[in-house]
């Protein structure tokens, strides 16, 4: 694969080629957002299968392994903004390139209007707890945290994702001093309620089925939506082919063992007994029970305070990632068009990027008008968003497989079952999403099925779109449409 110059790429409105590996990674680590992910995902999972939440999240992390590893792979052979566009577009053809794409396009939609009303959610937590404001209305937090996602997202990439990593790194910190002060606690016999280590966390209750446990892994599976996050930067990263390949599997790694151990933390902390599950289970933020049980109120509100923060970066990290993708399907597929073009001054996808905060914070704004609690305003549009990446994951593997071992032995034969056991995953979760739904649950099934349409509608009812798409991947990425092995990358 060839890409063009740095400097060719600034000029008449590219991106920019500036970033290293960590400022790559903390676009995944803040789409996933683990500091909120675990603020809330726990809860669920503990009503399913009780003192076992942690085996669940051990399960996800497995499963996670295998999904990325088709976006491993590719991103070692082609970078783009465009991310999965890019991927299955080389690997299927334009039209599969435009449907992943527009896939993953509607999830950081969904994504950015779910963060920012989970800014608002937890932003009242800590205005209510610390005193500062006891009247704290969420869609106002939320409107802010919305304003200062444009002005961030509109910036010098290399900042913002500078800033994404150090905000993350605060809020992470501030959990590790609370895991590190529980598990002190049950070491040395001091727990609030005499809890203590137990090897009960990894054994499932008596009656729990196999079905239940599977379902609880797939609610684990959630907390890493947007792991592929840093694949949406490959034309703005130096020696992308490395940077953002280690990116993506360090962040699946790393996250899923700070999941593991911030939720053996919190199960626990709780207690493993009735009392203990029950009081997880039906927990409105375990963060916020076990500091002041274990710490005092000043940790919680911090805590709290850093949730927050992690919502807006993941909001933050979700613009940043949809208007790329934007971006890329427009310059390929409409030369001429404003949604194709950056800033030369700052190298942001404006307009792109305008599409994508009017859309979601519109959508935040509707969901408030109607009287959706900020609970729902954050799990509606999340769960909508979820069910389109699951497809636009799925597309990527089926892209992989093609492109690894059917047009070219590029990856060795043993490692075949990988990417079959990341979609059986994948299609299992999509079945436990669409199956067994109660309402407005049951009916987002829907949604997402008319946007996947849309995008089917508008790429084959379009044969010049398909071949723009095909000669702007080529063209612009130095991607082949062809089914062979990339060249040598330009230096960069």
């Amino acid at each position: 694969m060839t890409t063009a110059p740095a400097e060719q790429q600034q000029s008449g409105g590219g991106l920019r080629r500036e970033l290293n590996f960590w400022e790559a990674i903390a676009l995944s680590i803040a789409i996933m957002a683990p500091t909120a992910a675990m603020a809330l995902n726990g809860v669920g999972i503990s009503n399913l299968i009780g003192r076992a939440v942690p085996l669940a999240f051990i399960f996800a992390t497995v499963g996670v392994i295998f999904v990325s590893y088709a976006f491993v792979q590719l991103s070692k052979h082609f970078s783009s903004a465009g991310s999965v566009y890019a991927f299955s577009g080389v690997t299927l053809g334009p039209q599969a390139g435009f449907f992943a794409g527009w896939a993953l396009f509607g999830t950081y939609l969904a994504f950015t209007a779910a963060s920012t009303a989970e800014a608002g959610l937890f932003g009242v937590d800590f205005f209510k707890g610390s005193g500062i404001w006891n009247g704290a209305e969420w869609v106002v937090i939320a409107l802010v945290a919305g304003v200062l996602i444009a002005f961030f997202a509109y910036n010098d990439v290399r900042k913002v994702t500078r800033a994404l990593l150090t905000i993350e790194g605060i809020s992470v910190t501030l959990i590790v001093i609370l895991i590190v002060v529980i598990f002190a606690k049950l070491l040395f016999g001091s727990a609030p309620q005499n809890q203590g280590y137990t090897l009960d966390i990894f054994k499932v209750p008596h009656g729990t089925s196999l079905d239940t446990v599977a379902t609880a892994a797939v609610f684990g599976f959630l907390s890493f939506a947007g792991f592929e996050g840093a694949a949406a930067l490959g034309e703005e990263t130096n020696n992308p082919r490395r940077n953002i390949s280690r990116a993506i599997m360090f962040a699946v790694l790393v996250s899923g063992g700070f999941y593991i151990l911030v939720i053996i933390a919190q199960t626990l902390g709780y207690g493993t007994d009735a009392a203990g599950v029950k009081a997880f289970s039906g927990s409105a933020g375990p963060f916020s029970d076990l500091s002041k049980l274990y710490v005092g109120g000043l940790l919680r509100d911090l805590i709290n305070l850093g949730a927050t923060v992690s919502a807006f970066a993941s909001g933050l990290g979700t613009a940043l990632a949809g208007s790329r993708i934007l971006f890329a399907l427009s310059r390929d597929g409409f030369e001429s068009s404003p949604l194709g073009k950056a800033s030369k001054r700052t190298g942001a996808p404006v307009g792109a990027l305008a599409v994508v905060m009017t859309i979601a914070m519109t959508v935040m704004i509707i969901q408030r008008i109607i009287g959706t609690s900020a609970v729902n305003a954050f799990f509606y549009p999340g769960t909508i968003g979820v069910l389109s990446l699951l497809v636009a994951y799925m597309v990527t593997n089926l892209g992989a497989m093609k492109f690894l071992w059917l047009d070219g032995k590029r990856a060795p034969l043993w490692q075949i079952p990988i990417p079959l056991i990341g979609m059986a995953f994948l299609g299992y979760t999509i079945y436990k999403q669409v199956t067994g739904q109660t309402f407005p649950y049951n009916h987002f099934p829907w949604l997402v099925l008319g946007w996947l349409v849309i995008g089917l509608v508008v790429v084959f009812a379009a044969p010049g779109l398909a071949r723009r798409l095909g000669a702007g991947l080529a063209r612009r990425e130095g991607l082949s449409t062809e089914p062979a092995q990339p060249a040598p990358e330009a230096a960069t």
